[in-house]
């Protein structure tokens, strides 16, 4: 069930005396980031603020993720499981997640190697405007629309001929860099790699 403010009262409080974990989910690559606890005041100011607000059961008080680090998480969507006495929130971290200053409070979990499209996206993001000298990527996007359209293509060839005339690793390393260059060329026309899953998904199930 998608949470709002209209329904927080359908959740099942009273099972662990007014208070509910929160699972925090990186909403572009799926990644576990950590886990706290809420209760009705804290959800609703999440839900309000759009900031994740968690209720410290050591202080006996509410408290906003990066109110001090500045490390936000950013909430994008918070939905209860099928017995409604557990969250999954799904955000955006501003920052580190954990307060050891990494990503995740789970540092032993690792992406799939599908959600790390995800995470390269992000990477590409924050590297569009480097100094072109120093990075590739930044290279890129310096270069225009009509150039980075130009290399899609390029690769896109070099994968069709990998395919029927090369190696098995040649044609990996050619799809490799036709994904890399295809989320160059989204991120410049402002496309999100989930709109493109959207479509995919559209289409599925048709």
């Amino acid at each position: 069930m998608l949470v709002t403010n209209d329904n927080i009262n359908d959740l099942a409080w009273q099972k662990m005396d007014n208070l509910i974990p929160a699972i925090i989910q990186h909403a572009a690559t799926g990644a576990v980031l950590m886990q706290g606890y809420m209760n009705q005041a804290s959800l609703q100011a999440t839900l309000t603020t759009g900031k994740a607000t968690f209720f410290s059961r050591s202080k006996q008080a509410l408290w906003v993720k990066g109110e001090t680090s500045g490390n936000f998480l950013e909430v994008k969507q918070v939905l209860t499981d099928c017995d409604n006495d557990s969250l999954l929130i799904a955000c955006e971290p501003i920052g580190p997640s954990c307060h050891l200053g990494t990503e995740s409070c789970f540092p032993e979990q690792k992406l799939t190697q599908q959600n790390f499209l995800s995470q390269l996206e992000q990477v590409i993001q924050q590297r569009k405007d480097d100094d072109p000298k120093e990075s590739y990527t930044a290279h890129l996007f310096s270069r225009g629309t009509t150039k980075m359209a130009q290399k899609v293509g390029e690769e896109g060839v070099e994968v069709a001929l990998a395919a029927v005339a090369e190696t098995k690793e040649d044609l990996l390393g050619e799809c490799a860099d036709l994904f890399y260059h295809t989320l160059v060329l989204l991120a410049d026309q402002k496309i999100e790699l989930s709109e493109v899953m959207e479509v995919l998904q559209t289409r599925h199930n048709k």
